[in-house]
């Protein structure tokens, strides 16, 4: 008797990221070949969970031959969260089953990870699953050399970006506060930094303790302002990593803002300001001193998204996609899928979970690692040695407009207070 078709299932979740489509079209291109039904499955786990089919639709070669170029997703995403409930994950699996779907294939972060894991757990073999990891942020659990997809692309545009707004500060002689994405780890904001030679870049990894004053943030921003003005420069741009918003202390994080949980309970930093409120407070102390320093407030992240993929990423997305494909034919499930040295290298979900907690790991920026040591070197921060000679102190506290001792007072702090 000839076995049944198999049919892959096909979704998105969490943000977008340049290079979706490329693996969408690999994927879809290598499963037909292969003799595999091929489903698209509309916005992420939203209406498996609603036990909703109707946004389930056959996909064929000539539907994705051409979109390997584009960003965005043809078949949208959603942070819908199908590990909420015993009931949302029942549902997501049962309504795969009625579909056909004997294997799926996700796209997303460390939480559509979690939501892949829990499919391939809770279907009892039923449903093979493979999860292709994206994100901007660049935080999953890969090997330090193995960027995730879409953040080569997410880093070549805010660099794009910054360098026009460096442009601009030297041009007017202002300052501009840039917040970058990556809630929890500070890739993206470092690299963008590092490589268009912003003034400063300050990430969340470099704060040791478990959280990190607002104050102190502004005080990191305002020490290289001072220490500019020093050098007769009045103008630059300071790119903080979103991520800074998770280490403030929940009472203070309350107060900055009226705080939104998406699906998964997470802060929605996009309705915290990071940027504005650090304009705000940084700006208003120079004003109190009697000097007056403009500073305009900017976010990069979602101008990042959707770019059309470079070519790094649109070439490692086709590799993603095809190499999927390969590890469910083979018989595989339940794992990750990197390209190390060339080769697939499957990741088994059970590889990716911090243990306590069950969740996905999250890779941190290394500050002990000679990439951070080189961008920190580039950076205008006020250093030990800025403290060091008594003449350099007063110019110091004469650009701030402050006394020496109330200088030293306010900011020498700072040279101990990160790595």
């Amino acid at each position: 008797m000839e076995s049944p078709t198999r049919r892959l299932g096909i979704l998105v979740g969490g943000g977008p990221a340049p290079g979706i489509n490329a693996v969408i079209s690999a994927a879809t291109i290598e499963a037909r070949n292969q003799g595999f039904d091929v489903i698209g499955i509309q916005d992420g786990f939203r209406y498996l969970v609603r036990r909703d089919p109707s946004r389930l639709r056959p996909l064929a070669i000539d539907d994705v031959s051409r979109v390997h170029l584009l960003g965005g997703s043809i078949l949208g995403t959603s942070r819908e969260n199908p590990t909420a409930s015993p009931e949302a994950t029942r549902s997501v699996i049962e309504t795969l089953k009625n579909a056909g779907i004997t294997d799926l294939m996700t796209i997303g972060g460390d939480d559509t990870a979690l939501s892949s894991r829990y499919v391939s757990e809770h279907s009892d073999g039923a449903i093979r699953s493979v999860h292709v990891p994206k994100t901007i942020d660049n935080d999953l659990p890969l090997p330090p050399h193995v960027p995730t997809f879409g953040f080569q692309t997410a880093r070549h545009v805010g660099v794009e970006l910054v360098r026009n707004l460096m442009e601009d500060a030297r041009s007017t002689r202002r300052w501009y506060i840039v917040v970058a994405m990556g809630r929890k780890a500070g890739h993206l904001a470092l690299g963008i930094g590092k490589a268009a030679g912003a003034t400063l870049t300050i990430v969340a990894e470099e704060c040791a303790s478990a959280y990190v004053p607002f104050a102190a943030i502004c005080d990191i921003v305002e020490g290289a302002i001072i220490k500019r003005r020093a050098m007769g420069r009045h103008f630059g741009v300071a790119v903080l990593a979103e991520g800074l918003i998770d280490k403030l202390d929940p009472a203070e994080l309350a107060g900055l803002e009226d705080v939104e949980r998406d699906e998964h309970g997470h802060v929605r930093f996009a309705e915290v300001d990071l940027a504005r409120k650090v304009k705000a407070e940084v700006q208003g102390r120079f004003s109190e001193r009697g000097l007056r320093v403009t500073i305009t407030d900017k976010n990069v992240g979602y101008e990042l998204r959707c770019a059309d993929p470079i070519p790094f990423d649109a070439e490692y997305c086709r590799d993603l996609g095809y190499s999927a494909v390969r590890f469910l034919i083979g018989g595989g499930s339940g794992a990750m899928v990197s390209i190390q040295g060339g080769r697939l290298v499957p990741i088994p979900f059970d590889d990716l979970k911090e243990p306590e907690t069950g969740k996905t790991k999250v890779r941190l920026v290394n500050i002990n690692s000679e990439g951070f040591r080189v961008a920190r070197a580039y950076m205008i921060r006020l250093e030990a040695e800025d403290f060091a000679h008594a003449a350099w102190v007063d110019r110091l506290a004469d650009a701030a407009n402050l006394t020496p001792g109330l200088f030293r007072q306010r900011c020498e702090y700072l040279v101990g207070s990160t790595q």
